[in-house]
Formats: structure tokens, C-alpha cells, sequence
């Protein structure tokens, strides 16, 4: 059998791979502290799963529109009209199944071989994979924990190549934590425009900032509605990780054009989970109540984490802006041997931290920094608390 290219150079997800060993070793009945999942261990609001089980009820379970039923389009723009004055209507959002595809979904319709896009390092691990689907090549954008992980537009224009079309944007930053200036998020899309590149701005951890202040790249979509796509996505805020909700707003011939792929690929979002999504976005109240009091927990565990962190020899963590990650450099280990594992980079100690203390970490070098492992405190204060204690056991010379 012989494959395509394009898929035979794709690789496996690190973070997936990283759930799929711990959860071997729990069906083991090993006590695994799991510092990897990147989703909320919160339960979706009770409101949100009404509105499920009231779509369910009314019989809402035929096909909607492949970019999502109007009402739901209409939200998502109201929503960003209201918040950054931004001049998006319905028709200009397509609903897709999380902001992955979304992303996934804007690559193909902008990209090709040929074109280089440039992705800020430490990056999330499926960026460079969209890329390579769609043909074109990733440039990677070095930003340092000096800088606290912070994106400037000075780092993108040293990076850009004669052969850049667009660039992608995470802020807050999967895995770092990184909150970029508001100032920065602009001159980054001052400079896009100036050279005819696209930004892909994924900002589905806007809801999640402990320092610093989001801007939206949608707050400068009156003047560059042709450079800035946004997406988003309702599984980090709501915790709807399962439900695959997430969006994207842009011009209309992009977003017509990413509607239509999804049509092809996989038509619709369901049908309950888009009711769903109406109920997360139009009923503020009971949403505020909600996103506030598991905001509030992750606050709590992150003060309690980056300090442990920085406490644990040879580690040093820059405190995470927003997320709920942290990226500590654990590089000063590396050459050691741990439970007769040697440490050679983020990957070897990952797999000695899970087999000797049963902590489960993603190693960097998934997210282009291999002197750092990602850290999920999405996970309860006594969990996090059992975490350090058995990292402090085991990296202790």
C-alpha cells in the first residue's frame, strides 16, 4: 500500500500519546498523578446540558447548515460585537467541530506548496501538522522564557522568508501560558498587512488570563478585515472539550470558502451541540456564574503550582500569564539517570517520571522546546499537591 506524502510526514500527537500511557498504566491500577490532559476537570454548566436535553427533546436532530445554524452564527457575532466592536456578521462565521478544525480547515483554503507559514515557538503540537497538510512549510518564530514566551512583531519580521504567506498566532500560548502586549498583537497585524499575509489568531484560552490583558485581533477587524482570521472555541471556557464546538470569523469570501470545505469534509457540527453552544453564549448570567467560579480554582491552583515549581531542584518556571499551563525548563537534569532511565531531553524524562513516580508530563520538544515539559493544572489542589510531592522525591540528587 503506498501512502501520500503529505500524510506519511504527519506526526502523532504528543499530548494524546501522553493520556494513551497513562491511561495503560491506570488500567494497571497504578495511582497515576495525570498532568497532561488539556481540557477543564470541570463538568459542563448544568444550563449548557439542559439546553442539550431540551434539543434532544424538541426533536433537533436533522442536518443544520454545514457553517452552522443561523442562530448560533448570529451569537458568535453579536458576541464579538459587543466585546471588541467588532464588524462581523453571521455571515462571516463558520461553526466547526472545535477551533482545530477551524484551524485545519483555514490552512487548506490559504495555503499551498510552496508558501511558508510562520509559527511562534513553543507552539501547540498540531500546528505544524495543519501545515503540512495543506502542502506549505513551517517557519518556526523563537521566542524565549526571558521574555516570558511573549510574541513580538520584531520576532516575525526576523523570521519572515520572501516565501511567507500567513503566520499563526496563539495568545494566550498553548503550552506557555504567554498573554502577548496588546501593543504587539496589533503591530503583528500592522506588519501581516503590509506584506499581504494572513494571521490565523487562535485565541481559545481568551477567557483564561491571570496577567496582562487579551486583546482580540477581531478589535482590529474594522481596518484589517483582509489579514486577521479569528477562531475559537467553546471547550476551554465552558469545559466542553467533548461536545467539539469551536468557530471561526473572517472575510466572507475565507469563510465562504472554509464553509465550504467543511461541507465536504464533515458537514455540520452536531445538531444538540450547536444548541448547546446558543444556550453558552446568549444566556450571560448563568455563563458568567459559571466561567467565573472555575477561573477562580484555576487562579487558586496556579498560585499554589508556579512557586512548587520553582521550588523543585533544577526547575525553573516562568509564571504563565494565562491557560492553565505551566512550562517549566527542566533541562539542568538532563545527563542524569532517574529509576535507570537516562535523561537525555523532555521526552526520556517524561517517560522516567511516568514509570518511576507515575506523574505524567508532555514533553516540549512536542511543542519545540526541549528543555521544558507542559504541565495541565487543570486538575484538583490534592492532585497537584501529590504531583510535587513525588517530582520533589524523584529529581532530588
Amino acid at each position: 500500500m503506498k501512502f501520500a506524502s503529505r500524510a506519511s510526514r504527519v506526526a502523532g500527537s504528543a499530548t494524546l500519546a501522553v493520556l494513551k500511557a497513562a491511561a495503560a498504566l491506570r488500567a494497571k491500577g497504578v495511582d497515576v498523578v495525570d498532568f497532561g490532559p488539556g481540557e477543564p476537570d470541570f463538568p459542563t454548566p448544568a444550563f449548557v446540558k439542559r439546553a442539550a436535553i431540551d434539543a434532544i427533546e424538541s426533536d433537533f436532530t436533522k442536518y443544520t447548515d454545514s457553517s452552522g445554524t443561523p442562530e448560533l452564527r448570529e451569537a458568535i457575532a453579536s458576541r464579538y460585537l459587543t466585546e471588541w466592536n467588532a464588524p462581523y456578521t453571521a455571515g462571516e462565521v463558520v461553526v466547526t467541530a472545535g477551533g482545530k478544525q477551524a484551524l485545519h480547515t483555514a490552512c487548506l483554503a490559504l495555503f499551498e506548496e510552496g508558501d511558508d507559514v510562520l509559527i511562534p515557538a513553543p507552539y501547540w503540537v498540531s500546528f505544524p501538522e495543519m501545515v503540512t497538510l495543506s502542502g506549505a512549510r513551517s517557519v518556526f518564530v523563537p521566542t524565549s522564557a526571558a521574555s516570558g514566551f511573549r510574541l513580538t512583531a520584531a520576532d516575525v519580521a526576523r523570521a519572515a522568508t520572501p516565501a511567507t504567506r500567513g503566520l499563526i498566532v496563539n495568545t494566550p500560548n498553548n503550552p506557555t501560558g504567554a498573554v502577548m502586549e496588546p501593543s504587539e498583537v496589533e503591530a503583528v497585524v500592522r506588519l501581516a498587512a503590509s506584506r499581504g499575509w494572513t494571521v490565523l489568531f487562535d485565541e481559545c484560552y481568551d477567557r483564561l488570563v491571570f496577567e496582562g490583558r487579551h486583546v482580540s485581533a477581531a478589535s482590529l477587524a474594522r481596518e484589517f478585515l483582509d489579514t486577521v482570521l479569528v477562531v475559537g472555541t467553546l471547550s476551554k471556557t465552558y469545559a466542553m472539550t467533548g461536545w467539539r464546538v469551536g468557530f471561526a470569523l473572517g472575510p466572507k469570501p475565507l469563510i465562504d470558502l472554509m464553509g465550504r470545505i467543511v461541507g465536504h469534509a464533515t458537514s455540520n457540527v452536531c445538531s444538540i451541540t450547536q444548541q448547546a453552544a446558543v444556550a453558552a453564549l446568549t444566556r450571560h448570567g448563568e455563563a458568567r456564574a459559571a466561567v467565573d467560579g472555575m477561573f477562580a480554582e484555576y487562579a487558586r491552583r496556579r498560585e499554589f503550582l508556579i512557586p512548587a515549581l520553582n521550588a523543585l531542584e533544577g526547575v525553573t518556571c516562568v509564571s504563565p500569564g494565562g491557560t492553565f499551563y505551566a512550562f517549566p525548563d527542566v533541562s539542568a537534569h538532563y545527563g542524569r539517570t532517574l529509576g535507570g532511565h537516562e535523561i537525555t531531553g523532555s521526552e526520556s524524562l517524561a517517560e522516567a517520571l511516568l514509570e518511576t513516580v507515575a506523574v505524567a508530563v508532555t514533553p516540549g520538544i512536542a511543542f519545540g522546546e526541549d528543555r521544558c515539559v507542559r504541565i495541565s493544572f487543570a486538575t484538583s489542589r490534592e492532585r497537584l499537591e501529590e504531583g510535587i510531592s513525588r517530582l520533589a522525591r524523584v529529581l532530588a540528587r
